[in-house]
């Protein structure tokens, strides 16, 4: 059961970071400080289903992450 649930918290550990990786920055550095306020103003025209489906991932796997996490200490014992 310990070593299921090592070999899950692998899985989904690796799966956040790759998740992570992939969504696209806030600000874009100088030029996301400079063009940031037309964004806010005129709207920012992006692709914005897939930001929204990483999104989501990334909240369903860090759950996943912590409860995982808590379940390996508890086995551990």
């Amino acid at each position: 059961m310990h070593i299921l649930l090592i070999t899950l918290l692998v899985i989904v550990s690796i799966a956040l970071i790759t998740v992570v990786l992939l969504q696209s920055g806030k600000s874009a550095g100088l030029s996301g400080a400079i063009s940031g306020g037309a964004e806010q103003l005129f709207g920012k025209q992006k692709a914005r289903g897939m930001d929204l489906v990483l999104h989501r991932a990334t909240v369903v796997l860090s759950v996943l992450f912590f409860i995982l996490t808590i379940a390996v200490s508890y086995a551990g014992f």
